[in-house]
């Protein structure tokens, strides 16, 4: 089998580290990692360029504006890394002959369904976060139909950056008590997991596009979550209380529901998706361990 080479964006992201450890066990994959200081996605003539001198086979975008809350007020530059970004990296995938992957997000919903959301649910994004997602999915389609993926996912954590399972283990040694919203449900991912996805799509034997979607298996609440994380981590020294999202405002808009139905994921690449609680154990190891 012919090397093929990756371009990951983001590559310092949560997601983009854990796709470098998985490409890195793949020896028919030649990773090439990037972040802001390496690739301006926001810049079509610095993508251009980059391709010109590294030519990739597969883009996959782990780069986005992800501070929910900031981008009320941000707004300029999270259009520009959610919606122009994107953009630039179809076209310029589409002038270099590539395939691109791109990563999104279950905000691209209300949130206010009772059932897993499909692929062909509507969209109605109840935020700016999700509104700029949802309009870089729609660019990247009108400029890169048939060479394109998108996977949505949700609730991402790992052993890297900031994120909640991170902050709650950290918080649940520190504080005595903690107020956790109880009333907005949906799958934790395991980047590590993602990574793996995404690598088995860039494997599988013939390219499927379209839009797919991927998070763990199972629904919890974010309450229910932190008691798993704490159970876990072996924390018994803080009392975890659930709260209503009415008692913990927060400046953009959060889903009250967003599990993702990955019928069409698994069924299209033969995956196996692990249980939130096998991989949440997996990830609590590594932190303990300090083995990234």
């Amino acid at each position: 089998m012919n090397t093929r080479n990756i371009l990951i964006t983001g590559s310092n992201g949560q997601l983009g580290h854990e796709m470098r450890n998985v490409i890195e066990t793949n020896p028919n994959l030649n990773g090439i990692y990037t972040d802001v200081e390496e690739l301006d996605i926001t810049s079509l003539e610095a993508i251009n360029s980059f391709l010109d001198a590294q030519p990739a086979d597969v883009i996959v975008n782990c780069a986005a504006f992800t501070a929910v809350d900031r981008a009320e007020q941000d707004t300029d530059l999270c259009h520009k890394l959610n919606v122009e970004a994107v953009e630039n990296l179809a076209r310029a995938a589409k002038a270099h002959g590539a395939k691109l992957i791109h990563i999104s997000t279950d905000y691209v919903f209300d949130g206010t369904a009772h059932l897993p959301y499909r692929e062909d649910c509507p969209t109605c994004p109840a935020s700016v976060y999700g509104s700029t997602k949802l309009e870089g999915e729609k660019r990247l389609q009108a400029v890169l139909p048939m060479d394109s993926i998108i996977v949505r996912t949700a609730w991402l954590y790992s052993p890297y950056g900031k994120n909640f399972v991170k902050t709650m283990m950290q918080l649940g040694r520190t504080r005595p008590q903690l107020n956790v919203v109880c009333d907005q449900v949906g799958t934790p991912t395991y980047a590590l997991d993602l990574a793996r996805a995404i690598v088995s799509i860039i494997n599988a034997p013939e390219w499927q596009p379209g839009i797919y979607h991927f998070s763990n298996e199972g629904a919890i609440s974010w309450y229910d979550f932190t008691k798993a994380i704490h159970r876990i981590a072996g924390i018994t020294g803080c009392d975890v209380q659930p709260c209503s999202t009415e008692q913990y405002p927060t400046p953009a808009r959060r889903p009250h529901y967003s599990v993702l139905d990955k019928s069409l994921i698994k069924r299209t690449f033969g995956l196996k998706i692990p249980y939130w609680e096998e991989s949440l154990a997996h990830c609590i190891e590594r932190l303990e361990n300090n083995n990234d």
